[in-house]
């Protein structure tokens, strides 16, 4: 069975990442919501 101080740091590491994934997911959104992010049209357009 594992040792409880590897498995503190198995599960730091993915919080960590998941928590990165998370803000980044926010900032795509917020970005795309506020209109700095133009989908489709521009490419289309060219």
């Amino acid at each position: 069975m594992a040792d409880r101080a590897g498995l503190k740091i198995v599960g730091f590491i993915f919080a960590t990442v998941t928590l990165a994934v998370m803000f980044t997911t926010v900032q795509v959104v917020k970005g795309q919501a506020d209109g700095h992010y133009q989908l489709e049209d521009d490419a289309a357009s060219h």
